[in-house]
């Protein structure tokens, strides 16, 4: 039975309201913009009113239909183009000549994923792996997705408002064919692909082999999805391709590198250590053929390069960032402050480049970890997603591109709009690692020296009761907070140091000292709070629960962590000889944060080498030492 589309929930209902924003900087992109399809006398046609499509379309009667399309590359070497496998669900009236732009979702996870052994992340002084190797099973990948075909929400709201909903298997997996590369260029070509096929521009087969063309379609695409599936919409993004009009990167990667590596070292993503390209590769390798992709799996295997770190050929191929120019669709990011998986560099990154290329943009930055805004904010979410759908596929003037451009999440986790993030009040505040504490005042240089404890103790453990004397880590920190501060942007290293042992690595880590409850990654669901917002049918009844984030009352919280490799102090391409215990100047960035600081805590930042869960882990015994007075921490701070 058909739920209506109207949003209920058993405590209120909202009214929602279309915001009318303040920035003019993006108000000539609406000259552009392409006007809703005009329909012919006879024909179906959209309906639009006070400039929002309107669900008047079956969901229960939607017509299913599944493509296979060639792609430009070759990916497996079999002398034939790979094809991507595409499922499409759209409004029966486009068999009648409703034209409608489609929402695609492009992911490697929709047939599922294989238990791999992970890299073994204990080394020997040399770098190369001690120990045993994680066995078949032990952990799964990180970046995981949806796995059910028509999970989510997409085609319950806006098939009923005029749109296709597609989902489309990754090369190397599921119904494509081709290998999975982790990033690697022939993935991005593979999903690009589908936006060409939806124009025109690519040759498509029905599952009897009949060649079949997208005459429904306008075009106008989007793209969308959580994690692997967030990263994709990026990719095929600065690929420039014509028809591709919006995309929502939900916690997705950037650039690859910043995925596995940091500052010129070998850097897991958080919780799963000893990932890496071909782990991660070979888990979603889930296509019918299972021996011909082997040797591209070994090839990732032999340049993602273990040992060193480095940026190289195979990294700059998966970085995104270079190409951010050729964007020509609106992008609205989301990211949550707590996801350690798919770091917030990555957002901070895209958002900066996508400011120097003028790219129109909007951002959400919330508190929760690796997960998908909608249950935490849902009439919200559904009602900017809407509108920013309605406006770059459609081309309504509903205000989506003249708001306040961002949407951050409180420590109360209310929240706020403003025009761009790092707020514009935003300044750089320097602060001292001087010998008793953090200072904006340099104090007197002193050489403070701690001993690395390698792969035992993990740096939670390290940086808990910093007034506690330990020889494994150095811990600066400022007295009580007169007022709350608040730090939101990319805090920035300079530390003058030397290291003498086998570990390479220096870590800093800024911490939050100071009872509080504070939201951590994960979310709780609201069992009482049950939300219908989209029509349902059989198994799928277009409703959810809301979620809350998950809290915990702690002592401290580590707000940020940066890692740099000192051999790498001078460039992330290529290595540079560091002598045992001559001192270096040294610069890093953390991880990009938004954070207050409440009055009364204290502000610290603590130095170790090993970060037991994200770095590799050399034997115990490195000597980091330190210059105070001259080494610095600086915070971006606002009001």
């Amino acid at each position: 039975m058909a739920r209506p589309t109207r949003m209920r929930t058993a405590h209120r209902t909202r009214v929602r309201t279309v915001r009318r924003w303040g920035t003019a900087a993006l108000a000539a992109v609406l000259l552009t913009a392409l006007p809703v399809p005009a329909a012919q006398a006879g024909t179906p046609a959209l309906s639009v009113v006070g400039d929002r499509t309107q669900p008047v379309f079956s969901r229960a009667e939607a017509i299913h239909q599944q493509v296979d399309i060639e792609t430009e590359v070759d990916s497996d070497g079999d002398g034939r183009r790979d094809t991507v496998r595409m499922r499409i669900l759209r409004p029966k009236e486009t068999d009648a000549g409703l034209r409608v732009a489609t929402i695609v979702e492009a992911s490697p996870y929709w047939a599922g994923i294989d238990d791999v052994p992970f890299h073994n992340v204990d080394v020997d002084e040399d770098g190369l792996p001690a120990g045993r190797r994680l066995a078949a099973g032990e952990r799964v990948p990180g970046l995981v997705g949806p796995s059910v075909t028509w999970s989510g929400y997409t085609d319950n709201y806006f098939l009923p408002r005029g749109y296709a909903v597609a989902q489309l298997d990754s090369l190397g997996t599921g119904g494509s064919t081709g290998c999975p590369t982790s990033g690697g260029r022939n993935e991005t070509l593979g999903a690009k692909a589908a936006v060409d096929w939806l124009n025109g521009r690519a040759r498509g087969w029905d599952p009897d082999g009949t060649p079949v063309s997208a005459g429904w379609s306008t075009g106008d695409t989007a793209m969308m999805g959580i994690s692997y599936n967030g990263t994709l919409p990026t990719a095929v993004a600065t690929t420039g391709v014509e028809g591709l009009k919006a995309i929502v990167p939900i916690s997705g990667i950037s650039s690859w590198y910043d995925y596995y590596r940091a500052g010129g070292g070998v850097v897991a993503p958080g919780g799963y250590q000893g990932e890496d390209t071909d782990v991660l590769a070979k888990a979603v390798y889930s296509r019918a053929d299972r021996e011909i992709c082997k040797p591209v799996l070994d090839r990732l295997t032999a340049e993602q390069d273990r040992v060193t770190g480095d940026f190289t050929r195979f990294w700059k191929e998966r970085d995104y960032l270079k190409d951010v120019r050729r964007i020509k669709a609106g992008v609205f990011v989301v990211h949550g402050g707590n996801d350690w998986n798919v770091k917030t560099q990555h957002f901070g990154q895209l958002w900066e480049a996508l400011k120097r290329h003028d790219v129109p943009r909007k951002l959400w930055l919330h508190q929760a970890g690796h997960s998908n805004p909608m249950p935490l904010r849902m009439e919200e979410w559904l009602d900017q997603l809407h509108q920013w759908f309605d406006h770059w596929l459609y081309g309504l003037d509903n205000g989506a591109t003249t708001a306040p451009r961002v949407d951050v999440e409180q420590a109360d986790f209310s929240w706020r709009q403003q025009r761009d993030w790092p707020d514009r009040s935003t300044r750089d505040l320097t602060l001292r690692l001087n010998a008793d504490g953090l200072s904006p005042l340099p104090g007197r240089p002193v050489r403070q020296t701690m001993t690395d404890a390698g792969r035992t103790v993990t740096a939670e453990q390290l940086v808990a009761d910093p007034g506690t004397p330990r020889a494994d880590r150095l811990v600066y920190s400022t007295g009580p907070l007169p007022k709350d501060l608040r730090v939101n942007g990319v805090p920035k290293m300079s530390v003058r140091a030397s290291l003498a042992g086998s570990s390479p690595y220096v870590t800093a880590l800024l911490v939050d000292y100071g009872t509080d409850t504070r939201a951590t990654a994960g979310t709780v669901t609201d069992t009482s709070q049950l939300v219908c917002y989209g029509e349902g049918i059989p198994g799928d009844t277009g409703c959810a629960y809301r979620t809350r984030h998950r809290t915990e009352t702690a002592d401290f919280k580590i707000v940020s962590r940066g890692w740099l490799d000192i051999r790498n102090r001078y460039s992330l391409e290529r290595e540079s000889k560091a002598v045992e215990g001559r001192e270096y100047h040294l610069t890093w960035g953390m991880q990009p944060q938004e954070h207050v600081f409440r009055k009364g805590h204290r502000l610290g930042v603590v130095l170790i080498s090993t970060d037991h869960d994200y770095t590799l882990r050399y034997p115990a015994g490195t000597e980091l030492s330190v210059r105070t007075g001259i080494s610095s921490v600086t915070l971006p701070v606002a009001r």
